[in-house]
């Protein structure tokens, strides 16, 4: 997967959770090898992306690390 399809299914994902799928945002920067997504979200919408006691972001995480894999890369992702 290129990175760009790790952004997007990150966006799918968050998209899938939320009330106001259009204020989904997804961007990348690197830092030091490691490829950070940042995660943006209407307000009203950041606990159905984080969960009970982060639960859902703890599972985008895990996707995210198992795609990742396959690419070679490792990638971080930020909530807010």
């Amino acid at each position: 997967m290129t990175e760009a399809s790790i952004i997007a299914l990150v966006e799918y994902m968050a998209k899938s959770l939320v009330e106001k799928p259009e204020e989904v945002t997804v961007t990348a920067a690197e830092k030091e090898g490691i490829i950070e997504l940042s995660l943006k979200v209407a307000e009203g919408d950041m606990g159905k992306v984080i969960g009970k006691q982060g639960r859902i972001a703890k599972a985008l995480r895990s996707v995210l690390k198992a795609a990742a894999a396959k690419e070679g890369k490792k990638y971080s992702l930020e909530i807010g």
